[in-house]
């Protein structure tokens, strides 16, 4: 019976843990997932982030950095995470990036430069609720895309921006 419940609790942590996997071929995005675009030797790492996990370190960390509560309570409205990171990406994709988003809707909201880097930040908005968030950190060695669904108010997209530019 103790054998039973063991291979049943672990088939359980493997079901849940599914979600969280690494990928180092497929980009787990719309533009980068394109099989026609030539990306030029760049190399990707894709993470589905599963948010049972992520959010309750995501909240002490924002806890911890000395965040106020109305940042940290942001974390309770996303919904999925997926983080890509790409080494040799070249301007030219992330120029083609950007107006792939103008095509699909995507809001230019901020570009914040941070300790040498450019954080881009987009949204799409329907009516008053905004349900995606494009997170671009654009460093020297790399790139890092963050797309960030839940359900957002324009007042909570500001919250996050304006927490990131006062450090």
């Amino acid at each position: 019976m103790k054998n039973l419940k063991t291979i049943f609790l672990f088939s359980c942590i493997l079901i849940l843990l599914q979600s969280c996997i690494v990928s180092h071929r497929r980009p787990n995005m719309a533009f980068f997932s394109d099989t026609n675009y030539d990306f030029k030797g760049a190399r990707f790492e894709s993470i589905n982030v599963p948010m049972f996990l992520a959010k309750p370190f995501i909240k002490k960390a924002l806890r911890e950095d000395g965040e106020n509560e109305e940042v940290a309570d942001l974390v309770k409205k996303i919904s999925k995470i997926k983080v890509l990171t790409v080494e040799n990406g070249d301007p030219g994709m992330l120029a083609d990036y950007a107006a792939y988003l103008n095509n699909n809707n995507y809001e230019d909201w901020a570009t914040i430069k941070h300790d040498g880097d450019n954080v881009n930040v987009r949204v799409k908005q329907s009516g008053e609720a905004i349900k995606n968030m494009l997170i671009t950190v654009n460093s020297d060695k790399e790139l890092v895309f963050v797309d960030v669904k839940g359900n957002f108010t324009a007042d909570d997209i500001s919250k996050f921006i304006n927490s990131a530019s006062d450090k």
